[in-house]
């Protein structure tokens, strides 16, 4: 839809609404003009004062709260992946730990073992190197010298036998010990191979164990993050409140708290949460403002669209703007506005006393978003607005 359109659609929609109310021709012309002009400056951005700063504040600072909330509560859903992937990734480390660790003690075994055999082989060489030496020096006989140097044939082959079985045990033993270190060896190239793969696999595993703990620590560090904004939000609307609380004390008291649906506010809008729905004004439900506007338009009178949604505050100054009288003299029906505070407060003035006090209706002035009354209240800091 066009500018244009919208334009002529707000027109005759002000003029439909005005004609339903007999005016002039000409107070409709400027009427329509003024709405006109007033949806120029809105679709502009040109600084219009609406009634909702405050509200629409606090409305801002707890959806920043209920984002922030959403963001903390999937952080710690990932968090808590996070977390059961670490603890599995601990599981898996000292599981392979404990396995490296036995491996290793059976490599440094093994070493130890194949080093006890090479020495082992070392002697026995020396034995058998010794006992060839011997039999090389008693070789340089020959066998007939051999035989006359000895006391007979059978010392001959008896020396012969001994030699011949120390050599062949000297030589067995080492063809053994041989054998077992080929097969300490084999197993030790078996078992390095098994203890590199292991001392790889921790070492991906403390890489991934490292990258989880980083996620985690930026995780709970946002989560930290949107903690801190919800609790500097949630002192900033504590304050706000704390501020109207102070600034509507003397409305709230001595005549207590009526029904929550007092004062004829209707059902549909009293007995939903507070501020969860926009009323027919375009102020939140079951605030001060919108109990006032509902009060206006029950007598009879033009309650106008302000397109705000709750502060009191600069009510007087859009009834300003809209030609609706505004002054310091109460008479039933005006709406009376205090400007104090963060927000301001509305109420609806049912009658005025002979000392010039005023009894009202109203909701809210506790922020509690309920109806009660009071009587014989003084209008000073009060001023009153004197719908037609």
């Amino acid at each position: 839809m066009t500018f244009r359109v919208i334009l002529n659609s707000s027109i005759t929609k002000t003029k439909n609404m005005l004609k339903k109310q007999n005016m002039s021709p000409g107070l409709l012309r400027l009427r329509a003009v003024l709405s006109a002009v007033a949806l120029i400056a809105l679709i502009s951005g040109a600084a219009v004062a609406h009634a909702d700063q405050f509200d629409e504040q606090i409305k801002a600072l707890q959806s920043q709260n209920n984002a922030a909330q959403t963001q903390i509560n999937s952080l710690a859903a990932q968090a808590g992946g996070y977390q059961a992937a670490l603890n599995q990734l601990n599981a898996q480390i000292a599981t392979l730990q404990a396995a490296l660790s036995a491996d290793e003690g059976k490599q440094a075994s093994l070493q130890q073992q194949i080093t006890d055999n090479q020495n082992k082989i070392d002697l026995e060489k020396k034995y058998l190197g010794d006992d060839i030496k011997a039999m090389y020096v008693d070789g340089q006989l020959t066998t007939i010298e051999e035989l006359a140097t000895s006391n007979s044939l059978s010392d001959y082959v008896d020396k012969e036998t001994y030699r011949t079985g120390v050599q062949n045990k000297i030589d067995g033993q080492i063809k053994e010990i041989n054998s077992l270190q080929a097969q300490l060896e084999k197993q030790k190239a078996e078992l390095d191979l098994v203890v590199k793969s292991e001392q790889d696999q921790n070492a991906q595993l403390a890489s991934a164990q490292s990258q989880q703990q980083q996620l985690l620590a930026y995780n709970e560090g946002q989560q930290a993050a949107f903690s801190s904004q919800i609790a500097s939000n949630s002192g900033q609307i504590a304050e706000l409140r704390r501020q109207q609380i102070a600034a509507n004390s003397r409305f709230i008291g001595s005549a207590g708290s009526g029904p929550t649906c007092g004062g004829g506010y209707p059902g549909v809008w009293c007995n939903a949460p507070q501020d969860s729905i926009i009323d027919t004004w375009g102020m939140y439900n079951r605030e001060c403002v919108s109990y006032t506007a509902f009060k206006v338009a029950a007598s009879g009178r033009y309650m106008p669209y302000w397109g705000g949604r709750g502060n009191a505050n600069q009510w007087d100054d859009d009834a300003r703007a809209a030609g609706i009288p505004v002054d310091g003299s109460p008479r039933p029906g005006d709406v009376a506005i205090s400007n104090a505070g963060a927000f301001g407060h509305a109420m609806y003035v049912e009658s005025v006393n002979g000392d010039g006090s005023i009894n009202i209706s109203q909701y809210n002035a506790a922020l509690d978003g309920r109806y009660s009354t009071r009587s014989g209240l003084s209008t000073a800091g009060l001023v009153f607005i004197h719908f037609p």
